[in-house]
C-alpha cells in the first residue's frame, strides 16, 4: 500500500511541477497566434487569450484532483497501519 502512495506522490509532484510549463505554453501560443496574424487584436485576441488561459487551468484543475486523491490514499494506508 505505501509503495502506491509513494508512487502516487510521485506522479504528484510531477504534476506540480508541470504547472508553471503549461502557463508558459499558453502564454507563448497567445503571442505566437498574435504575432503570425492568426487573431486580430482586441475582442479576437481577448477572446483566444481566455481560451488559453482556461486551458492552462485544467491543470490546475488535474493537479486538485490528484492531490484530493492522493490524501485519500494516503489516509487509507495510515488508516490500514
Amino acid at each position: 500500500m505505501w509503495a502506491g502512495v509513494v508512487l502516487f506522490g510521485g506522479a504528484l509532484l510531477f504534476h506540480l511541477v508541470t504547472l508553471p510549463v503549461e502557463f508558459d505554453a499558453s502564454r507563448r501560443a497567445l503571442v505566437y497566434l498574435r504575432s503570425n496574424g492568426v487573431v486580430r487584436a482586441g475582442e479576437e485576441s481577448d477572446g483566444a487569450g481566455k481560451v488559453l488561459t482556461a486551458a492552462a487551468l485544467t491543470y490546475v484543475l488535474a493537479f486538485a484532483m490528484a492531490l484530493a486523491q492522493f490524501l485519500h490514499f494516503l489516509g487509507l494506508a495510515r488508516s490500514n497501519d
